[in-house]
C-alpha cells in the first residue's frame, strides 16, 4: 500500500464530554504538527501531577482532531490509518464514528477507514487519548509517533505485508526469502503477478524473481518468492550495508500496489562457548538503555532527533541500546540499521501485576497478543534488531504462573519470527522480594546506621549483590531462564560466574547495570563467553525518576527520588540535550575504545565531602579548571587513563605524578592547588606518553557560539536542525559559571520546536523562546515548516553581542512511501 505522511495540520485540546461541551468552549484550537507530545503544554506542579516518576508532569486527557479531502477514487480503493504510537488508550474516530483503538501508548497499529469514508467530500478523523497514574517514568502524551494513510487497491499487498529473511548466506551468494502478503477485497477472482526486485545501496537491480498469482474474492495469501545477491555486502555494526526490497503487483490493466522495505543481509547466533556471533564474528554488546523521550522535544519522535542520538551514542562508544521498557521508535530503529547500532527491544514494563496506578497491567491480558503481534511486524526487515525482551523486572516473572505467561509470550514472537533472539530483563528484588527481609538481617542492614541517601544506595547495592547470588534467586530463575534464548539479568553480574558453572549452557546479557561498576562489569564480560554483554542505566538521560543519579549533599533532602523542580534521572552517560558526562568518558576508557585520558575536577567544598561511586550516581567532578576560589586553593583532580601513571601539570609545571588504579581501576587522583591558566594530564605506559589532554581557565563570557548539526534542510515539516549554543571567552572556551538567560528568535521558513538545557532541576518550560544557559549551554531545536528559503536563528543574552547562524531549506523531493520503508 501507498504510505502519505499524514502529519500536519491537526487542532489538539483537552477532552471534554459531551456534557461539558455544552457549556465549555470548543477545544482543538491549537494546530500542531505531529509528532506532538501534548503532556509538555500541560505544565509542572509539586502538586496535582504525577509527581517525581514522572517529572512533576501533569497528565490529562486530549483530543486531537484533522479534515481530509477524500477523493472520489478512493472508492475503489482501500485506505488504512497507520498510527505509529498513541499515548494512550488511544480511540479513533472516523466522522464521529468509532473505527478503531489501541490500549498501549507505544505499539503501531493501523485502523481500517473504508466503512467510515465519505467519497468527494471533506472528512474528520478524531483520536481521543490519555496518561493518567500510568508511568514509572515520563511518559509524554497524544500523537507522540507519526501517522500515515495507507492507499491501496483492492487487491494489495497488507500494511505489514512484506517479511525479508536471508536463510542462507556466504561470501559469493546470499538468499533473500521474501514473504509478501496479498489479500483480494474485490468481488471476483483476481490473477495477478508479482514482481520482486532487490536494489543495492546505489539503486542496481541485484536480485529479482516474478510470480503468478490467483487469489478468490475475500482470498489472502502469502507468496514466497527466492532471490539470489551475489557477493552480497554484509550488514554489521562497522559496517551496516542495507539494501532496498520492492515487491509490485499487477494484472492486465498495470500497475495495481505495490511495497517496499530496507533491510540487511546478516545472521545472528549466540551459545556459550563462542558468545553472541554478527555473521559468525564474536561480538560484545557495549549497551546502554535508553527511555524513549528527546530530552526538550518530551516524547515528539522526530525521525532527525532519533539520527542525533543514535550518531551520538555511537560516538561514545556504545554499540547496542536496550528500548527502556517499551517498543522502540520506526524512527529510531531505523537509524540504527543506517548507523550500525544493535538493538533489544523491549514489550513491557508489567504483565498482570501493577507497578503504578492505572498502568498496562489493566489492559494486558485481552491486549498483549496484540502488542507482541505489533513488535514482530515493526521489527522483522530491520537488522540492527537482534533481540526481543518479553518484559523488565516483571513482578509475577519467578512463579509458576508468571513464568507460564512469559513461555506463552515467548512463544508467540518465536512462531512469526525464529531468526531472532528471545530475552527477558529478570530482577532479583522482584523474583525474591519476600526473602528481602530475612536477608538484611543476615546482613546487619536493619541496625546499621544510615546516615543518608548516599549510605541508603550503598546498602541496596550490597543487597541486590547478595540477593542476585543466593539459592533462593538461583532457583526460583531455573524455569524463567529456560523459557528464553539469552537470560537477561538487571543488577545480576553477581549470577554471571555462578551460572556459568551450573547452568553450562545459559546465555547471559547485563540487561540493567550500575554505571559505576562498569570496570568491574566490562572484566566479567570480556573474560566470560557466556556474558553476551553489559547494558547501562541508563546511556541517554530521560525525563521523570527524577534524580536518580544526583549528587546528595548533607544539606539536601535524604530522599530517593528528588524534589520539585527537579526533571531528569540524572543517571545517563548523556544528558538529555546531548552533552556526555565525565562517566561517558570513563566507559570509552574502560571499553579500550581510546589512549587520550580525560580530565575532570570535583566541585570545591568548603566542609570538604565527598561523593563517591555509588549505585548510579559518579563522583561530583566537571571538564573545568574555572572556579571562583581563591589562588592556591586545593582541588581535587581525577584523570581517567588506561595507562600506568599519569602526570598532572599546571601552566608547564608537574604538580604531582600519580599512578593509576590505586583506588579505581582506570582513575588517577591528586590534590593540585588552584591557579588559573593550563591543567594538563599526561598519561604513560612503559615509560611512552600514551596520550594526554587539557583543560583552560575560561574568562569571562565575551559572546555567544551557536553550531548546528547541519547547514542545508529539506522543506519538510518533519527535518529538524539542531543548534549548540554555548557561552564562550574571547579565546573560545566555555566558561561553566556564569550562566545567563538566552532568547531564541526564529525568522524565515522555520519554527522553534524547542528551547532548553541539559540542567536537571528547573521550572522553565521546552516550549518557549527563552531558556536560562546550564554549564554555559542550550539547545534549539527548529522545524522547516514546508516553505523554502533561509532559517537565520539568532540568539540574544543581556550584556552579549546577538549570534545568528543560518540554514538553507532547499526543495524536499516529493514522494510517497510504499509499505514499509525509510520516510
Amino acid at each position: 500500500m501507498i504510505r502519505i505522511p499524514f502529519n500536519d495540520a491537526w487542532r489538539v485540546g483537552p477532552l471534554v464530554s459531551v456534557h461539558e461541551a455544552i457549556v465549555v468552549a470548543g477545544a482543538g484550537e491549537e494546530e500542531v504538527t505531529l509528532p506532538h507530545d501534548a503532556m509538555l503544554g500541560g505544565g509542572r506542579s509539586a502538586e496535582n501531577s504525577g509527581g517525581p516518576q514522572t517529572g512533576y508532569f501533569r497528565d490529562g486527557k486530549w483530543t486531537y482532531e484533522k479534515q481530509f479531502d477524500v477523493p472520489e477514487e478512493w472508492a475503489t480503493k482501500r485506505v488504512t490509518f497507520e498510527f505509529e504510537g498513541v499515548y494512550r488508550d488511544a480511540m479513533v474516530y472516523i466522522n464521529g464514528a468509532l473505527a478503531g483503538q489501541w490500549a498501549g501508548g507505544y505499539s503501531r497499529f493501523h485502523v481500517s477507514a473504508d466503512p467510515f469514508l465519505q467519497y468527494g467530500r471533506v472528512n474528520t478523523v478524531r483520536v481521543d487519548a490519555q496518561a493518567h497514574q500510568d508511568s514509572r517514568w515520563y511518559s509524554g502524551g497524544g500523537l507522540h509517533r507519526p501517522v500515515n494513510v495507507l492507499v491501496g487497491d483492492l487487491v494489495h499487498v497488507t500494511p505489514t505485508g512484506l517479511r525479508l529473511t536471508t536463510p542462507d548466506i556466504d561470501a559469493d551468494l546470499a538468499t533473500v526469502v521474501a514473504a509478501t502478503e496479498i489479500v483480494n477485497e474485490d468481488v471476483s477472482t483476481r490473477v495477478v503477478e508479482v514482481l520482486l526486485q532487490i536494489l543495492d545501496a546505489g539503486g542496481e537491480v541485484v536480485a529479482s524473481d516474478r510470480a503468478r498469482v490467483t487469489l478468490l474474492a475475500g482470498e489472502g495469501i502469502t507468496t514466497h518468492q527466492r532471490a539470489y545477491v551475489q557477493r552480497p555486502s554484509l550488514w554489521s555494526v562497522d559496517s551496516p550495508h542495507l539494501y532496498h526490497a520492492s515487491v509490485r503487483l499487477f494484472d492486465d490493466s498495470g500497475p495495481l500496489d505495490a511495497a517496499s522495505t530496507h533491510f540487511g543481509i546478516r545472521t545472528v547466533t549466540a551459545d556459550p562457548i563462542r558468545g553472541l556471533r554478527i555473521n559468525g564474528e564474536t561480538v560484545k554488546l557495549r549497551g546502554g538503555a535508553i527511555h524513549h523521550d528527546n530530552g526538550i522535544l518530551g516524547a515528539a519522535d522526530f525521525a532527525d532527533a532519533a539520527e542525533r542520538r543514535v550518531r551520538m551514542l555511537k560516538a561514545a562508544g556504545f554499540n547496542a541500546v536496550r528500548s527502556a521498557h517499551n517498543p522502540m521508535s520506526i524512527a529510531l530503529i531505523d537509524a540504527c540499521d543506517r548507523l550500525g547500532m544493535l538493538v533489544m527491544d523491549e514489550l513491557f514494563d508489567v504483565w498482570t501485576v501493577a507497578k503504578s496506578g492505572d498502568d498496562y497491567s489493566r489492559r494486558f491480558p485481552q491486549w498483549w497478543e496484540r502488542d507482541v503481534d505489533s513488535l514482530v511486524a515493526k521489527d522483522f526487515n530491520h537488522p540492527s534488531v537482534i533481540m526481543y525482551s518479553i518484559g523488565n523486572e516483571i513482578i509475577e516473572a519467578g512463579t509458576p504462573h508468571g513464568t507460564r505467561l512469559g513461555r506463552r509470550i515467548a512463544d508467540r514472537v518465536r512462531a512469526q519470527d525464529p531468526t531472532r533472539l528471545v530475552t527477558h530483563a529478570l530482577q532479583g528484588m522482584y523474583i525474591a522480594r519476600d526473602k528481602i527481609p530475612a536477608l538484611k538481617a543476615e546482613l546487619g542492614q536493619d541496625s546499621a546506621p544510615v546516615r543518608g541517601l548516599n549510605d541508603y544506595l550503598g546498602q541496596v547495592t550490597h543487597l541486590i549483590d547478595a540477593l542476585m547470588a543466593s539459592p533462593v534467586v538461583g532457583e526460583r530463575l531455573a524455569e524463567p531462564a529456560s523459557v528464553l534464548d539469552v537470560v537477561g539479568l538487571n543488577y545480576g553480574e553477581s549470577r554471571y560466574v555462578l551460572d556459568k558453572e551450573a547452568h553450562p549452557n545459559r546465555v547471559v546479557v547485563g540487561s540493567e547495570t550500575f554505571p559505576t561498576k562498569i570496570d568491574r562489569l566490562w572484566q566479567l564480560v570480556t573474560e566470560n563467553p557466556h556474558v553476551i554483554g553489559d547494558f547501562t542505566w541508563t546511556a541517554w538521560d530521560f525525563l521523570g525518576e527524577v534524580g536518580t543519579g544526583r549528587h546528595v549533599y548533607p544539606e539536601d533532602q535524604q530522599v530517593h527520588r528528588a524534589p520539585y523542580p527537579w526533571l531528569t534521572a540524572e543517571c545517563g552517560d548523556i544528558d538529555i540535550i546531548g552533552q556526555r558526562h565525565p562517566i561517558s568518558y570513563y566507559r570509552e576508557i574502560v571499553y579500550g575504545l581510546t589512549q587520550t585520558p580525560y580530565l575532570a575536577v570535583r566541585r570545591p567544598r568548603e566542609d570538604g565531602y565527598v561523593i563517591k561511586p555509588r549505585a548510579w550516581t559518579w563522583t561530583d567532578v566537571s571538564p573545568s579548571w574555572t572556579f571562583d576560589v581563591p589562588d592556591g586553593s586545593p582541588l581535587h583532580v581525577e584523570a581517567y587513563a588506561a595507562a600506568e601513571e599519569v602526570e598532572f601539570r599546571l601552566n608547564g609545571t608537574t604538580v604531582a605524578t600519580v599512578t593509576v588504579g590505586t583506588e579505581r581501576n582506570f582513575v588517577a587522583e591528586a590534590d593540585v592547588p588552584y591557579e588559573p591558566g593550563l591543567l594538563e594530564v599526561v598519561a604513560y605506559r612503559d615509560g611512552a606518553e600514551v596520550g594526554r589532554s587539557a583543560l583552560r581557565t575560561a574568562g569571562e563570557p565575551t559572546h555567544l557560539s551557536l553550531e548546528t548539526d547541519r547547514t542545508e534542510l529539506g522543506a519538510d515539516p518533519q527535518r529538524l536542525v539542531h543548534i549548540d549554543i554555548t557561552l564562550i571567552d574571547d579565546s573560545g572556551v566555555l566558561n561553566p559559571n556564569r550562566d545567563t538567560k538566552i532568547t531564541i528568535q526564529v525568522d524565515g521558513p522555520g519554527v522553534l520546536q524547542g528551547f532548553g538545557t541539559g540542567a536537571p532541576s528547573t521550572e522553565e518550560s521546552f516550549l518557549g523562546d527563552s531558556a536560562t544557559s546550564f554549564k554555559g549551554r542550550a539547545l534549539a531545536i527548529v522545524r522547516a515548516t514546508g516553505e523554502t528559503g533561509r532559517i537565520t536563528v539568532t540568539a540574544r543574552a543581556h550584556g552579549l553581542p546577538d549570534a545568528s547562524i543560518e540554514i538553507d531549506v532547499v526543495q524536499a523531493p516529493i514522494h510517497h512511501v510504499t509499505g514499509e520503508g525509510q520516510k
